[in-house]
């Protein structure tokens, strides 16, 4: 028996390994398209995507060859390990370019920013982003897009398999693996795709016949669909301010990655055009954002603002925030203190199961205001039945449960690395809306530091690590990551 054989009995590693090595050929086909841009330009940032090609290019060979006779059949407990180490693997080697790159950064700030594009958080340690290479800035933003529909798959396909956080309230056909990776699951996601790709082409096209240069068209509509927030100005979407037709469009685009995937695929192949409201999540998140976006309007017309004005930059800020696109085009830390105060609070929810959304999800917040319904019923009539159900299926004890332990396990990973930013020296605001924002998948923070007039760069390394940590542990639901640190796990 040889050693690749017992190492695959002793640890399973084997399909993981080869999955990772396919991912990393995905990355640099990916890193081959602003490559190829740099050698017509004849920019040396050529040279930092040359090497970073090969750097992957050779893990991922390497791999392939300890795996050639491995199949691809994963159970539950190699899907979590998949799960993660997936995200860790391309965050790494898709921070190479800005390593070897004109940014320079260092490894830490080269995996914050990697891992902020990768995770859709938006969030950024770059300064003087305007000069950057066009190659640098069209990575940045193929890195969120590629993100974005990696999370829709892993939202829709693998975490209800995992049973993670309530999301077998959205299991489909694709959620059910069976100990490994079924064909039928390769239909929903190419639909998916197609969709995805779809979408991301119209955002371009409008953004380019709104006035937008083509660079700036094609990495804006990548982050507005994939709901990342990336941009190629340090002023972020500021710089469209005086075009608000381009605010408005990116309300609309923004919205689109923030709703189910499955709701086109719906709407495409059954005809039912009236999917998108009919569904609980949707219909309670637009109406939050239209209730949030008129109660922050009044109120910055009671401050003296004109009422179009008031109105464009409300819609583009809070939606920026709820659907943690993470997009500014304003200091919104300045509009008064029920403007800071109400942008805390949207930090947590984001937008639907499915999408490229981060947050908490409206669900989980529809299902607790169901359960403390329920509960108080129950309390005026000890004695009533009274059924939960959520989108037309029954909430099940399981589903409860879930939700209870990933809303408790969410807070309390950002208490815990709120109060790790605290003993580094950062202040209230900064650590409290720092761990928010990156758990929360959202982009800014709060305060002078890390607010949407500034950035992460002046931040401790330290500091920039623990984000990166909770950016991850939020895009992957929390309990996706927290499994793997358990005794329990890893027992035979």
């Amino acid at each position: 028996m040889s050693r690749l054989t017992l190492f695959q009995r002793a640890t399973g590693a084997g399909p993981v390994l080869r999955i990772l090595a396919m991912l990393l050929l995905v990355l640099a086909a990916m890193m081959a398209i602003p490559l190829i841009m740099l050698v017509v330009e004849q920019n040396d940032d050529m040279w930092a995507f040359l090497y970073s090609e090969v750097m992957t290019l050779s893990s991922a060979g390497l791999m392939l060859l300890v795996t050639h006779r491995i199949d691809i059949q994963l159970k539950p407990r190699q899907m979590f390990i998949l799960t993660t180490m997936s995200w860790v693997t391309i965050s790494t080697y898709a921070s190479l370019p800005m390593v070897f790159g004109a940014p320079h950064l260092s490894m830490g700030d080269a995996v914050f920013e990697s891992v902020s594009a990768i995770t859709t958080t938006g969030s950024t340690v770059l300064t003087g982003i305007d000069n950057l290479s066009d190659g640098i800035k069209l990575w940045r933003g193929l890195m969120q897009w590629v993100g974005g529909i990696g999370i829709i798959v892993m939202a829709i396909a693998i975490l209800p398999f995992l049973q993670v956080g309530g999301m077998r309230l959205f299991q489909t056909e694709s959620s059910d693996w069976s100990d490994k990776i079924l064909p039928r699951s390769g239909g929903v996601a190419k639909s998916i795709g197609v969709v995805y790709l779809v979408i991301s082409l119209i955002a371009v096209l409008t953004y380019w016949l709104a006035g937008m240069t083509p660079l700036d068209a094609v990495v804006h509509g990548m982050s507005s669909v994939a709901t990342g927030g990336f941009s190629n100005y340090d002023s972020s979407f500021g710089v469209y301010a005086d075009k608000p037709w381009i605010m408005w469009m990116a309300d609309v685009f923004m919205l689109m990655g923030a709703v189910p995937f499955v709701l086109y695929i719906r709407m495409f192949k059954e005809r039912h055009y009236g999917a998108f409201w009919k569904d609980q999540q949707v219909r309670g998140m637009l109406l939050m954002l239209g209730w949030v976006i008129i109660g922050l309007t009044l109120y910055r017309v009671a401050r003296g603002v004109p009422f179009f004005d008031a109105l464009t930059q409300v819609a583009f800020n809070v939606i920026s925030v709820v659907t943690t696109t993470g997009y500014a085009s304003d200091d919104y830390t300045l509009w008064g203190p029920l403007a800071v105060a109400g942008f805390f609070y949207l930090t947590f929810i984001g937008g639907c199961s499915g999408s490229t959304s981060g947050g908490m999800k409206i669900f989980r917040f529809q299902v607790g205001i169901i359960m403390l319904i329920n509960q108080l019923r129950h309390l005026v009539h000890s004695n009533g039945v009274f059924s939960q159900r959520y989108n037309g299926r029954m909430l099940t004890d399981e589903v409860v449960r879930a939700v209870i332990a990933f809303s408790f396990f969410f807070f309390f990973t950002v208490a815990l690395i709120a109060l790790g930013l605290a003993m580094m020296g950062l202040d209230l605001i900064t650590a409290l809306s720092g761990a928010a924002t990156a758990v929360s998948n959202v982009g800014p923070g709060l305060g002078d530091t890390i607010g949407p007039a500034g950035n992460f760069s002046s931040l401790p390394e330290a500091a920039k690590w623990l984000l990166s940590f909770g950016m991850l542990m939020g895009r992957l639901e929390i309990l996706t990551v927290l499994v793997l640190v358990t005794p329990m796990f890893w027992r035979k």
